[in-house]
């Protein structure tokens, strides 16, 4: 068993039942490909992904994180923005990674 997964097991033996729910929708959406949080409309933002109730794109956030924005600046900066949308949002970049790759590339361009 790997470190990462030690550390896991140590977790969830201390976690809530609620807690352990949440987690689990969570894996279950990260596998099956769903995003709630997520959504894509041709009207908004050019048919980007963004944030539900906001008009924040998933490429703006993650070239925020990876230029050192930490979790709790985002969440300062964009009021709007809950924990669970930046969750959210990790999800769908690690399922899409070349096409959030190519978002950043376009607007680093506009």
């Amino acid at each position: 068993m790997s470190y990462t997964l030690q550390e896991a097991e140590k977790l969830l033996s201390i976690m809530t039942q609620a807690e352990k729910a949440q987690i689990l929708q969570w894996i279950v959406r990260d596998f099956g490909g769903a995003f709630s949080g997520i959504e894509s409309n041709p009207g908004v933002c050019g048919g980007e992904p963004c944030i539900v109730r906001t008009r924040i794109p998933v490429w703006l956030l993650v070239q925020a994180r990876s230029l050192g924005v930490s979790e709790s600046e985002l969440l300062r900066c964009y009021p709007t923005l809950r924990a669970e949308d930046l969750s959210n949002a990790w999800a769908y970049f690690r399922c899409h990674q070349e096409e959030i790759g190519r978002q950043i590339s376009e607007n680093e361009e506009a």
